[in-house]
């Protein structure tokens, strides 16, 4: 169900809707190609979030077809209460927390993906130090529980407000703040070498 597809491809008969919601609707009618639509506009996103909450773009991309899966099985029941976007980010969120909590404590370093590259004007000492770091940051983030690590990288890495984050993850709003705190107190004081 999902692939990689060109998100700015321009070859679909959807191309002038805008609405998710309309889209949505149609693709729980049975209409795959609305639902192509739906994958090509939220996949990329979605895979985004599986690999920073996963740490390896295999499993992320695993967990993002399984969640594109069961949401085409269970469109017919979206009511449109919430954003399609939002309905997609609670299935892979829920979808990642169950392969974390699945796993043994320790994160496997390998799993954790190279940084990007980097800008080619910089000294080989700013490199190896950029890689370190972010090995360091990974590491760390083994060290957040899943609830934590879901909450921290909504909010940090893809700007959620908490209130997005309470609707996704399903917990209250204050759970939210404190799982945000906890994990930016713990990953503070697991990166003070690199302040």
């Amino acid at each position: 169900m999902y692939q990689h597809v060109d998100p700015y491809q321009d070859v679909d008969r959807y191309q002038d809707w805008s609405d998710d919601g309309l889209l949505a609707v149609r693709a729980g009618e049975g209409d795959e190609e609305a639902f192509e639509t739906l994958v090509r506009r939220h996949g990329p996103v979605m895979l985004r979030l599986a690999t920073r909450l996963l740490g390896s773009r295999t499993e992320a991309e695993d967990a993002v077809q399984e969640a594109f899966v069961k949401a085409w099985r269970k469109l017919p029941e979206f009511r449109g209460e919430s954003a399609f976007r939002t309905w997609m980010y609670r299935i892979v969120t829920n979808r990642c927390l169950n392969q974390l909590r699945a796993r043994h404590p320790a994160t496997d370093l390998e799993s954790v993906p190279e940084p990007a590259a980097p800008d080619p004007e910089s000294s080989p000492a700013r490199v190896a130090e950029s890689h370190a770091a972010g090995r360091e940051l990974a590491a760390a983030m083994g060290g957040l529980s899943p609830e934590q690590r879901v909450c921290w990288v909504l909010r940090e890495l893809h700007g959620m407000s908490y209130e997005n984050i309470a609707e996704t993850v399903g917990i209250s709003l204050q759970a939210v703040r404190g799982r945000v705190f906890r994990a930016r107190r713990y990953l503070t004081e697991a990166m003070s070498a690199w302040r």
